[in-house]
C-alpha cells in the first residue's frame, strides 16, 4: 500500500528539514562562539602577549646548541696574568698544553674561532679580527672598558659594547667576553667532550681502532689489571659523565616502578572482586571498597610522593609507596569492571560440573580476566617508568634526581641530553616488551619449554 504525497506533505517535510538545518547550524555557531570566546579568555588570562614579546628564541637555541656541543674557554685574569684552557662545565678539563687553534708566546696569546676568526689576548687589550668587517680593540684603560671599531663601521648587532663590559657574540660558535677582572674566549666544538674517558685518561687521547687494539693486547697499561678491565672501568668511573651513576640510576627508577607496579597489580586483583557486584558478599564492602579506590587514585603521584617524602624521607621506598598507593586505585577499578563484565555461561558451565567455590574461580574466572589484568598491568608499569622519572625529581632518587640536578646548573645541558636519552630508551624498552608480551597472551599463544 503506497502513500499518496500532496503538495502540502512535500512543504511540510522541507519545513521540517529546514528546521534541523537552522538547529544545527545555530548549534554549530554557538559551539564556535563559546570556544572563540573561551580561547580569547584564555589568551588574556594567561597573558599570551607578554609571554610572546618576552620569548627568548636565541637562549632556546643557545641551550640546543649545549645540549650537543662542548665549549673551551680560553680564560686571562687580570689579577694574576695567568691564561687557563679548559672545558666548561667539567673539574679536571684543563689543557696543560695548547691546543691546535691556540697559540701562545711570552706577550701573545692567538685564538683562532674558525671561519677565519681570531683574538689576539695581549696584556690589557684584545684585538678581535672579523671577517668582512675589520678589526675590533678593545682595551681596560683606568678600570674602563674602552672599545674601538675599525674606522666607518657602525655596531653589529651581535656585538654589546659598554664601560663595564664588552660581549661579542657573531654566531653561536664563537665568543669573546672583556671584562675588568677578566678576558675569556669562547669556541664551540660540536660532540660531548670527554665522553668515554676523562680528560686526565692517558685513554682519552686514544681512537676508538687503538682502543679496540689496546683490549685484545696482551701487553698491559695497568700491571695490575687486564687492558679490557682498564677501559672498562676507565669509562665506568668517568667522574665527568658519571656512567655508573647513571646506570644505578636508572635501575632504581626502574626497581621503583616495576616494584610499584607489582605491589598495585597484587594488592588490588584480591580488593577487586570486593568492588565488583557479582562478586562481593555485601553492599557495605562493596561502598567502602569503591570509595578506597576513589580515594587512591583521586590523589595524585606527586602529591603521596609528597606525603611519603615526609613520612620516610628520601629514597626509593617513597617512590615505590607513591606509585603502589596510586595504582592500587587505578588498577582495582579497572579489575573490578573487568570482573563485572565476565561471561556468566563459563562460570555456570564450571559450577555445573559440582565444582568448589575455589575451583569456579579457578577455572570459571581466572582464564576470562587473567589476560585483561596482565596487559593492563604491563601498560601501567610503562607509564610508571615516566612517573618514576618525575617523582624522583622530587626527591626520590633515580634518574629524576640526577636530571634535575644537571638542569639546575644550566651548564651541563649535554649531560642533561644524556639522561633524556637513556630515560627514552628504557622507556621504549619497556613498551616493545611489554607489546611482545601482550600480543602473545591476546593471540594465545604459549612458549614451548
Amino acid at each position: 500500500m503506497s502513500v499518496a504525497t500532496t503538495p502540502d506533505s512535500i512543504a511540510h517535510g522541507h519545513q521540517i528539514v529546514l528546521a534541523n538545518v537552522r538547529r544545527r547550524t545555530v548549534i554549530t555557531f554557538v559551539v564556535m562562539a563559546g570556544l572563540f570566546a573561551y580561547l580569547s579568555y584564555t589568551w588574556f588570562a594567561f597573558d599570551m602577549t607578554g609571554l610572546v614579546q618576552s620569548a627568548k628564541p636565541e637562549r632556546a637555541a643557545l641551550l640546543a646548541k649545549d645540549a650537543v656541543a662542548h665549549k673551551v674557554h680560553v680564560t686571562k685574569s687580570m689579577r694574576t696574568k695567568d691564561v687557563v684552557i679548559a672545558v666548561e662545565g667539567e673539574r679536571t678539563a684543563t689543557y696543560q698544553e695548547p691546543p691546535a687553534w691556540v697559540a701562545q708566546n711570552d706577550q701573545t696569546t692567538t685564538v683562532s674561532l674558525g671561519d677565519n676568526y681570531t683574538v689576539h689576548i695581549f696584556d690589557k687589550e684584545v684585538e678581535m679580527i672579523v671577517p668582512d668587517y675589520g678589526t675590533i680593540r678593545v682595551a681596560i684603560v683606568n678600570n674602563r672598558i674602552e672599545t674601538t671599531l675599525p674606522e666607518g663601521k657602525e655596531t653589529p648587532e651581535w656585538l654589546r659594547a659598554t664601560p663595564a663590559k664588552f660581549d661579542a657574540r657573531p654566531d653561536l660558535n664563537k665568543r669573546v667576553q672583556v671584562s675588568r677582572a677578566k678576558i675569556e674566549v669562547h669556541r664551540y666544538f660540536t660532540g660531548w667532550e670527554n665522553f668515554f674517558f676523562p680528560f686526565s685518561s692517558p685513554l682519552a687521547s686514544y681512537s676508538a681502532f687503538e682502543i679496540a687494539s689496546l683490549i685484545v693486547s696482551d701487553e698491559r697499561l695497568d700491571p695490575i689489571k687486564p687492558n679490557w678491565k682498564l677501559v672498562f672501568d676507565t669509562f665506568w668511573s668517568n667522574p665527568d659523565w658519571q656512567h655508573g651513576n647513571v646506570f644505578i640510576a636508572l635501575l632504581e627508577t626502574l626497581l621503583m616502578a616495576v616494584l610499584g607496579t607489582f605491589v598495585a597489580a597484587f594488592v588490588g586483583l584480591p580488593m577487586a572482586f570486593l568492588a565488583a557486584k557479582n562478586f562481593t558478599p555485601s553492599n557495605v564492602i562493596l561502598f567502602f571498597v569503591r570509595r578506597l579506590f576513589d580515594l587512591l587514585r583521586g590523589i595524585d603521584m606527586l602529591v603521596w610522593s609528597l606525603i611519603f617524602i615526609r613520612a620516610f624521607g628520601l629514597g626509593p621506598l617513597t617512590g615505590t609507596l607513591a606509585i603502589a598507593f596510586t595504582e592500587i586505585g587505578e588498577l582495582g577499578k579497572l579489575f573490578s569492571e573487568a570482573l563485572e563484565n565476565i561471561d556468566k555461561k563459563q562460570v555456570d558451565g564450571v559450577r555445573s560440573t559440582g565444582a568448589s567455590k575455589t575451583q569456579v574461580y579457578r577455572f570459571g574466572v581466572m582464564p576470562q580476566i587473567l589476560p585483561i589484568f596482565i596487559s593492563q598491568g604491563l601498560y601501567y608499569l610503562e607509564s610508571n617508568i615516566r612517573s618514576a622519572t618525575v617523582i624522583g625529581a622530587l626527591g626520590a632518587g633515580g634518574i629524576g634526581l640526577m636530571l634535575v640536578e644537571t638542569i639546575r646548573t644550566s651548564r651541563d645541558w649535554e649531560n642533561t641530553l644524556y639522561l633524556i636519552i637513556l630515560t627514552l630508551l628504557l622507556v621504549i624498552a619497556i613498551d616493545k616488551i611489554s607489546s611482545a608480551l601482550r600480543r602473545r597472551l591476546i593471540r594465545g599463544k604459549v612458549v614451548q619449554t
